[in-house]
């Protein structure tokens, strides 16, 4: 029986040290990188004065003002991609497609695309009035 602890001593110690040093290292691998379970963390950033464009195919279009000129854009996503998102990445829009030879003010939808993995929240706010002006001579 007393061989049994004693025969090999040294390489026993050693064997022993050895799988201590290998769980340590790999422990540390998997705490740096963080366990594949652990959830996304989510991030949200409001995004103020962000300037309102008009897009259409077929209408110059200098010959609208958006009032207001700016709103509040609320994003959401993973805090990873949102701490890199700048404010000029964000692009709220009136689509003024189809309308042509307006002549009275109209209300239209703020419209935002975000980016892949970022979620839109909420516009601020959410409609704009569109005010044709006048032709200059």
């Amino acid at each position: 029986m007393r061989d049994l602890f004693l025969k090999d001593f040294g390489w026993k110690l050693f064997s022993l040290c050895l799988a201590i040093g290998i769980w340590l290292t790999v422990h540390n691998i998997l705490t740096e990188t963080g366990s594949p379970e652990k959830p996304d963390t989510k991030r949200t950033n409001i995004y103020s004065n962000q300037p309102v464009r008009i897009v259409s195919a077929n209408t110059d279009v200098h010959s609208y003002q958006v009032a207001p000129a700016e709103v509040t854009v609320t994003l959401t996503g993973p805090a990873d991609l949102m701490a890199d998102l700048q404010a000029s990445q964000i692009h709220a829009v009136v689509d003024m497609t189809g309308r042509s030879n307006l002549t009275h003010e109209i209300t239209r939808d703020v419209q935002v695309a975000p980016p892949a993995r970022i979620t839109l929240i909420g516009v601020d706010p959410p409609s704009v009035q569109v005010i044709p002006q006048p032709a200059k001579p």
